[in-house]
């Protein structure tokens, strides 16, 4: 055999039957227009996907951009995070009544708007710019599943709970006053007190009386699962905060923070979930059972069986955390500064027993609203040391263009750069010095305008501490009633300074946008002799 035919018979491929050989091919041929159509139809797919992102990109870099200088995107974040008060002022000072951008820590550009642009901006309806949608990025709602959205409570706020404020004043005055000798000790003498832990506890026990009766808010555990999520809440967001985006699906279920979350809400549940329930049987089975004049009730009522009982229990969770946590961070910022501020307490409570005294010697409604000085050392606090860096936050679902020109597409995040708004010499002159009775001089005028706009309570362009627009805060006449009662209480029966040594109000602890009182620091309280 020559080396050629040995070649050709070595490499010779075996005959097959030719209907199998006809088979394989036509599979082969399905096969590969398969895998070319899937290909196609991923090519389709991502080119829609990523053109709107495409559009969005080449819209906003019309826009003049703040805080880049070269760095890389986690680079950003990270500075974000530490450093948002500082990135907000400067691009305020740079760019003040223009539209600028910012890269923030989840990785997308945040339009920052004047507060000359906020009067057209509120007029906008919910399908073109969404706050819950912007809430639910800021509280991470994807892994701590707190309801943003929840029209139910927000009804219930604004049409039963704030006209029945004067109704309830006189309870809510009394679980005030019960709260702050149950929780406070007896300061015979200076005494340490962690003063955000006990505001957490009375804020907890007064609001509780509120939301779900008197009689579920002495139950220890439900005061536990109250104030204990609070705590937690902000705690894993905070950790979550810090993860990257692209990884959070992996990163934070695992959590230790988000674990623990989870387990404080199984706690609470168990305790709502009956409440709601009992309510409802009753309500149907029994016609001489008297309806509780509370949260529970109101939402029951509004209601109407549209919600499920567990969906009921979600929804107090989240109004639980809506309202302690605002109120206990503003009452401490509150008085880390008037321990800051001493030359007001004396005043301040002068005050308070002078409207008591004119009151029947208790806190009235109507005394409420002539604590004309402490209302503006309050509002003058929160406004060097705000709740948030920024305000008026909302997720833009449909572009629109502003009266100025430009152009915000759909996607972004929008907000106003509070903090730096309220140092502004245009918004309050001589904006760096604190001064206690800057809104009680400016109602001195006596004009209904005057006194409206320079309430505590009040929101308007250049006071965004409860929002601004039909999404302001509609909790904040009953919260600002509470810190009243409360801040009142503790300036008229203690003295309360710094530790010894030091010297400065605490620093706030600030993670991106949000800023917060330092809960760890301890204040003196000394029980006030008569």
């Amino acid at each position: 055999m020559s080396s050629k035919q040995y070649l050709d018979t070595a490499t010779a491929v075996p005959s097959h039957d030719d209907g199998h050989t006809t088979i394989d091919t036509q599979l082969l041929g399905t096969l590969s227009q398969s895998l070319s159509t899937a290909a196609i139809a991923a090519f389709i797919f991502a080119v829609f996907f990523y053109i709107p992102t495409i559009q969005r990109k080449i819209q906003l870099s019309k826009l003049p951009v703040h805080n880049t200088s070269g760095k890389s995107g986690e680079k950003q974040r990270q500075e974000f995070l530490s450093s948002a008060r500082k990135i907000y002022e400067e691009g305020y000072a740079k760019f003040k009544d223009r539209v600028y951008r910012v890269h923030t820590d989840d990785g997308r550009d945040t339009v920052v708007v004047p507060p000359s642009l906020l009067p057209e901006l509120r007029k906008l309806p919910d399908d073109c710019l969404s706050f819950s949608m912007f809430a639910a990025n800021i509280l991470e709602t994807k892994y701590t599943k707190v309801n943003t959205d929840a029209q139910l409570t927000t009804h219930a706020v604004k049409s039963d709970l704030t006209p029945a404020l004067p109704r309830l004043n006189a309870m809510v005055c009394e679980e005030v006053d019960q709260a702050v000798r149950e929780y406070m000790p007896p300061c015979d003498d200076w005494t340490e007190v962690f003063i955000n832990q006990k505001l957490v506890d009375v804020v907890s026990k007064v609001s509780g009386a509120i939301f779900v009766g008197r009689e579920m808010s002495q139950n220890p555990e439900y005061l536990d699962a109250c104030s204990n999520y609070t705590v937690d809440l902000m705690t894993a967001v905070s950790a979550i905060k810090q993860v990257r985006p692209w990884l959070k699906p992996i990163q934070v279920p695992r959590l230790p923070e988000v674990l623990k979350l989870r387990e404080r809400e199984k706690a609470a549940y168990k305790l709502l979930q009956p409440i709601t329930q009992e309510r409802i049987h009753l309500k149907a089975t029994d016609p001489n059972w008297q309806e509780p004049d509370d949260m529970v009730q109101w939402m029951i009522n509004r209601d109407d069986g549209k919600e499920s009982i567990e969906q009921m229990a979600i929804l107090q969770l989240s109004l639980i955390f809506a309202a302690i946590h605002t109120t206990t961070m503003t009452a401490t910022n509150i008085l880390y500064t008037l321990v800051s501020t001493p030359e007001y307490i004396n005043p301040l409570r002068e005050e308070i027993r002078q409207v008591m005294a004119e009151n029947g010697g208790t806190i009235t409604f109507r005394a409420l609203q002539k604590m004309e000085k402490l209302d503006s050392y309050m509002k003058e606090a929160t406004r060097f040391y705000p709740t948030g860096i920024s305000s008026f936050g909302r997720l833009v679902l449909k572009g629109f263009t502003l009266s100025n020109g430009q152009y915000i597409p759909p996607g972004v995040i929008l907000e106003a750069p509070a903090a730096a708004m309220y140092l502004d010499e245009h918004n309050y002159p001589n904006a760096d010095v604190f001064d206690g009775y800057r809104a009680y001089n400016l109602r001195a005028s006596g004009k209904a305008a005057d006194i409206a706009r320079n309430q505590f309570v009040t929101t308007n362009e250049a006071n965004l501490n409860f929002g601004y627009g039909r999404h302001a805060c509609p909790g904040r006449f009953f919260a600002t009633n509470e810190i009243k009662m409360v801040v009142a209480r503790l300036i008229l029966e203690y003295d309360i300074k710094m530790p010894e040594g030091v010297t400065e109000r605490y620093p706030q602890i600030e993670i991106g946008r949000m800023t917060m009182p330092n809960p760890t620091k301890p204040l003196l309280f000394k029980k006030v002799v008569i």
